[in-house]
């Protein structure tokens, strides 16, 4: 079930030049964050109407036959830009599971050239269908743009919420391979009804941070519509407790007009734990038919940054925990390839690659 007590930030709290509402967002997100790794935010640019003929036109492009969609296709650079079919990304956890669904990858961000040329596939250009499908490219952008600022707001609360300068997670993003996912969540039919088939397993996201706009579940005959049943949708687990000492499952319902901001892996790492990467999960259906869409906007760390906890929580547990320090760009290649995005060849290039070289040099004295 949902949990009243996630807290909700207003991003005009952490702007005001109030101290008692800069504050307040700040207490409110260092629990968000600290407790369940996420936080409800209000004060945003999305509205839920922009979206609705955002996901209208982009369920026009997955009805579209296979070898239209497929020119879309952009394996080549790990799928980071472009059309994913289903049943590419696998579920790590559930041992190489496919997740049955198809998503879209676009940047609203500029490229960064020089960070372009060292890790080329996560900075490809977008690639847009087509023809080009009517409000598609515009929506996304402006879905992207809105998501990614309200991202920059909520990064600057976080520092004021860990008592560290405002900069020290923004500064860390300039360049970064900032990416928004647009996501369909297929229909099962009745022989696929609980067969173990996954929407989405149950993960923690390896950015800074996730923003969520909100999902949409449709019904077989296509029109928008509420959850089917009790057991579908987006589920997230809190912190273990010496009470709950698995955490406990939160049903992802979230409040009218609120946007949901979750911690990455990147944000845990270099708060020591302080704040925890949420782990959450989509679940399918008991009934066959419906399907849902959803968006995404991951905001990351440039990719030369280091990950590695923050000086002011470097004690022992957290070292023991984080350690050795590695390059956003190095901890992102490897969980691409773990996901199945990448090849398992692009781990070749986290290390020397030059090793036929001094057998070359010896082959000419011959």
């Amino acid at each position: 079930m949902s949990d009243p007590s996630i807290p909700v930030v207003c991003l005009n709290d952490v702007s005001s030049h109030d101290e008692a509402a800069r504050m307040r967002a700040s207490t409110a997100l260092r629990e968000a964050f600290g407790t369940y790794g996420l936080v409800y935010v209000t004060g945003h640019k999305v509205s839920r109407d922009a979206l609705r003929p955002f996901y209208d036109a982009f369920r026009s492009f997955v009805a579209k036959p296979v070898e239209q969609k497929t020119a879309c296709r952009r394996a080549s650079d790990w799928y980071q830009r472009g059309w994913t079919p289903a049943n590419t990304e696998t579920a790590v956890a559930a041992g190489g599971q496919p997740d049955f669904k198809e998503c879209y990858f676009a940047s609203p961000s500029p490229r960064d050239a020089s960070y372009a040329a060292q890790y080329p596939e996560l900075y490809p250009e977008n690639v847009w269908p087509e023809p080009p499908v009517p409000g598609f490219k515009e929506e996304y952008l402006q879905l992207g743009t809105s998501l990614h600022e309200a991202g920059l707001t909520l990064l600057i609360a976080a520092a004021r919420a860990l008592d560290l300068p405002e900069d020290t997670f923004t500064r860390r993003i300039a360049g970064g391979a900032h990416v928004t996912r647009v996501l369909d969540y297929l229909p099962l039919d009745a022989s696929q009804v609980g067969s173990g088939i996954l929407w989405g397993e149950e993960h923690t996201d390896f950015n800074l941070l996730t923003l969520l706009p909100g999902g949409q579940f449709y019904s077989p005959e296509g029109e928008p519509s509420a959850r089917p049943d009790d057991q579908s949708g987006l589920y997230l687990r809190t912190r273990a407790t010496p009470e709950f000492p698995q955490g406990r499952r939160v049903r992802g319902a979230v409040p009218e007009g609120c946007l949901v901001a979750q911690v990455g892996q990147q944000l845990e790492i270099l708060t020591g734990g302080r704040f925890l990467a949420t782990p959450h999960e989509v679940t399918a259906p008991g009934v066959p038919g419906w399907s849902r869409l959803s968006s995404a906007h991951f905001v990351h760390m440039a990719p030369n940054e280091v990950l590695f906890p923050l000086e002011p929580f470097r004690d022992p547990d957290a070292v023991a925990a984080y350690a050795p320090p590695v390059l956003a760009g190095t901890y992102a290649i490897k969980t691409l390839v773990d996901i199945g995005l990448a090849p398992r060849a692009a781990l070749d290039k986290l290390g020397y690659r030059h090793y036929d070289r001094l057998d070359a040099m010896k082959s000419a004295e011959r």
